[in-house]
């Protein structure tokens, strides 16, 4: 078992199979030493808007469960999350109202995470960006770059 899922599991975080891209493209692209994640959602497929049908605390944890399902990629993709070099950068669309501004708090949930699984390592650039919708009107997708083993 990879030291990565070790550190999971203590976290009480059991990962899930990849989950299938929603539509024609591919879950993942790795160039080189670069892993690109597709958008990941929230388990369970929550339908609303942060500032409407759910609160900043709620947003934070469907981030965090939308970060999993990118792990969950991750480990599919490389075989094992230790071989993971850095967490390079995390994108997220939060499905808001036009007056929500805390965005930045709801993604945290997915920055936390990565900080969690890989230390030092989970540290990343990252953006957040309010939409006015998103596929399956999800409250947050998250899509992500890896540095990875060669």
């Amino acid at each position: 078992m990879s030291e990565i899922v070790k550190r999971l599991n203590a976290l009480g975080i059991t990962l899930p199979e990849a989950s299938d891209p929603a539509a024609q493209y591919a879950n993942y692209v790795r160039v080189q030493n670069l892993l690109f994640v597709s958008g990941k959602g929230p388990v369970g497929h929550p339908k609303g808007k942060l500032g409407s049908e759910f609160t900043t605390t709620e947003g934070y944890q469907y981030a965090r469960e939308a970060g999993i399902e990118v792990l969950a990629v991750v480990q599919s993709a490389l075989g094992s999350l230790d071989k993971v070099r850095r967490v390079v950068k995390i994108q997220g669309f939060v499905n808001a109202t036009a007056q929500f501004e805390e965005h930045h708090k709801v993604l945290n949930g997915c920055s936390d995470l990565m900080r969690e699984a890989f230390g030092e390592r989970g540290t990343h650039a990252r953006s957040v960006f309010g939409a006015a919708s998103v596929r399956d009107n999800l409250p947050i997708i998250i899509d992500s770059i890896f540095e990875v083993e060669e």
